[in-house]
This record gives C-alpha cells, structure tokens and sequence, in this order.
C-alpha cells in the first residue's frame, strides 16, 4: 500500500458551485453520448454507462439530461459527431496533459493551443508528456467515521485493484480500467461509499511527479489548468505537479 500522495490534487475536479455545472454537465452527457454510441444505451448490459449514469447523478445532473444523452447515443435524438483527441505539453518540468471531446477539432486545437500560449508555452509532440502518465481505473472513498482500512484492502484487491493509496482519511484505489467495473463494484457490495462524481474508468496516473515546493509555480498551474477546464470541449486536464504541504496550506489561505 502507498503511503499518502499529493497527486489526488492532479486531476483538479471541477467544483459544484453553480457556475461551474453547466460545464459539468455538458462534460458528462458527452462522455455518455459517446459510450452509449460504442456500447449500447442500456445500463444493464453496458457497464460504462451505469457508472456515469451514477456519476452524473452523484454531480445532481437533472435526469432529464442524462436522457437525453442517452437519446443522443442511441440516435433517437439528432447530436453532432464528437471526435476525442489529447493535447499535451511541458512548463518549467511540469507535464500537463488535456483531453478534448468536440465536434470541431480544428475550433478545439486553436482555443487550447492558445491557453498554452498564454500561459508561455506550446504544445508539445504527442508523448511528450503522455508518457510521464498511465492510464488507469480509479475509485475514491471518502473519509467516514469508522472506515475500515482492512476491509476497503480486502475488498478492493480481491477484485483486482492494483493499490491503494490512503489520503486525508479516505483512499484511492488505483485499478487496470478493464477491472474498474468489477472492483468499483466489489467496494460498494462490501458497504464501503464511493465518490462516484470523482472516480473515474478511465484516468491518468503520474508515474513520474514533479515536486513543486514554490507557492508561485504552483499557483501558475493552477491557473493554467484552470484556464484549460473553462474551454468548452476540454473534458480533463491532468498534471504530474506533487506541492509539499506548506505550499497546499499557502494556496488554501489564499481560497
């Protein structure tokens, strides 16, 4: 089991403030639209679709959206062609990573490839960054009273998670994304709660970190991830930066 990490910071999810679910929203039924394309709009058969259904509840997405989604996937609603693709890049050794679902690519590349530069860097060769990540399963537990540490190992491993990491009082337990189902699953069955709205099928995991102990770097970051988030067809944006703990008090003060 790992010690405690820094990285549950990496994929900085979007908060629930009202401002923010529209894109929330809009995240999710794309991501839902295209799976139910790939797999099938009925969540008794297509797992991935049953995990974001319950994501996009647990984000107080309004059922009648998430029908229509579901609609769009199925072709009994009209929806444009959504394409995916990944944008990469590098400032000051620290590896950012964005991934966009759109139906205007060229539209797409243009706004990110100018936050980029905004922000006093360009994108990089495909790798680049990616490398520094993998692509993983992810489940976050929440911190709870009486949470049983032995119980969330034996329950997540048994299934087949890869580790578990205890963060904060919580866990995040890292799994192959073919075996999230199944061990998302396993950890529910066992009465543990999931956050639903932050686990995730498919997510990027550091395997390499960039220490960030300046409150200055770390604060451009932020801004820059967030200003990546705020583009209307970027669906996540990760980064390999691990701040030290003065520095993630000093950005807390800030708000």
């Amino acid at each position: 089991m790992s010690g405690h990490s820094h990285w549950a910071t990496i994929k900085r999810a979007k908060g629930a403030a009202d401002a923010k679910k529209g894109k929330i929203f809009s995240k999710l039924g794309k991501e839902i639209t295209i799976v139910v394309k790939a797999k099938g709009g009925d969540p008794n058969t297509n797992p991935t679709l049953r995990t974001l259904i319950a994501k996009a509840k647990a984000a107080q997405m309004p059922n009648d959206n998430i029908d229509r989604a579901i609609k769009k996937g199925t072709g009994e609603l009209e929806s444009a062609t959504l394409v995916d693709a990944v944008y990469e890049g590098i400032k000051g050794g620290i590896a950012i990573v964005c991934t966009v679902l759109t139906d205007n690519k060229n539209r797409a590349a243009a706004e990110v490839s100018n936050v980029f530069k905004k922000n006093g860097t360009e994108l990089a060769k495909q790798g680049a960054a990616a490398r520094l990540f993998d692509r993983m399963g992810q489940v976050v537990i929440p911190a709870a009273g009486g949470l049983d540490e032995d119980k969330v190992m034996e329950a997540a491993l048994e299934a087949g998670a890869e580790d578990v990491v205890s963060e904060d009082g919580g866990f995040t337990v890292k799994c192959q994304c073919a075996d999230f189902t199944a061990v998302l699953e396993a950890i529910k069955a066992a009465g543990i709660a999931v956050d639903e709205e932050n686990s995730s099928e498919r997510t990027l995991i550091p395997n390499m970190v960039a220490p960030v102990s300046d409150v200055a770097v770390a604060r451009a970051i932020n801004k820059f991830t967030d200003m990546l988030e705020d583009l209307e067809d970027v669906q996540d944006v990760y980064t390999n930066m691990e701040t030290t703990d003065e520095v993630d008090a000093a950005l807390e003060a800030e708000g």
